[in-house]
């Protein structure tokens, strides 16, 4: 089996592109994140339901269309958000009450392309600009950047503030996490909670920079707890860089 994904979508006449190879951990994380979301057949088929309207579906209308419980219709769609499939925005009703999610599907003709799409010219200046900062700047700067975007994720995700517990929330942090090619889940250890990353998308980058690259994972995590659960300390306990098979962030 040969490790690579060819990119989706139609291509112009006569033209050939080549499948760039993966290697693999990059392989395995888009394998992995494709399996997440896809693999259950009753999800798949929500999918290509909630692609079908242009106004999106919520919970209910899934329940009503594949005679599920409500919860569990929710669950496939918010597990479908948090990989970034399906965006979520509030459908307003007449009646009182607190307004339904309505789920979206994600730019329909690029959702499934999971080929990496790599700049090298942007690649080279960036790095050279990494070389230049001070180390703990860096790391500062990787942070708050990391943490900008999780709690845009988060936003996208799940609108509604204060929805989720601790234990839902770090499901769908990796759940998104493991659609950015970190193939991440959760673990109940003791009295608390981790999530393992077994894959890094930053590749060599994150042997290099792992100031940087670690504090961009660690914004990520921290900003997508903020915005689903609360204030939170995310901790990285063990990175890959470091020697671990895996890197761990605890709760």
């Amino acid at each position: 089996m040969h490790d690579h994904l060819p990119r989706s979508g139609p291509s112009s006449p006569g033209s050939h592109t080549e499948p760039r190879h993966l290697d693999h951990d990059e392989f395995a994380s888009y394998v992995t994140a494709v399996t997440s979301a896809f693999g259950d057949p009753t999800r798949r088929e929500i999918y290509l339901y909630a692609r079908e309207p242009g106004v999106g579906v919520t919970a209910a209308d899934v329940a009503r269309h594949f005679a599920l419980h409500p919860n569990v219709a929710r669950h496939h769609l918010d597990k479908l958000a948090a990989g970034g499939y399906l965006d979520v925005d509030l459908a307003r009703t007449e009646s009182a009450g607190r307004p339904s999610k309505r789920y979206r599907s994600v730019a329909p003709l690029q959702t499934l392309d999971f080929t990496p799409r790599r700049d090298d010219l942007i690649a080279i200046l960036l790095i050279r600009t990494i070389e230049r900062l001070d180390p703990l700047e860096a790391s500062k700067l990787a942070e708050e950047v990391g943490f900008e975007y999780g709690t845009a994720l988060a936003a996208r995700m799940s609108p509604l503030e204060g929805q989720h517990s601790v234990k839902s929330a770090m499901a769908a942090v990796a759940d998104a996490l493991t659609a950015h090619g970190f193939a991440a889940h959760t673990e109940t250890v003791n009295d608390g909670l981790r999530i393992v990353s077994e894959a890094c998308p930053f590749g060599a980058s994150a042997q290099r920079f792992p100031h940087v690259m670690c504090a961009i994972d660690r914004g990520m995590v921290r900003g997508m707890l903020s915005g689903l659960y609360g204030d939170t300390q995310p901790l990285q306990s063990e990175t890959r860089h470091s020697g671990a098979d895996h890197c761990v962030t605890l709760v």
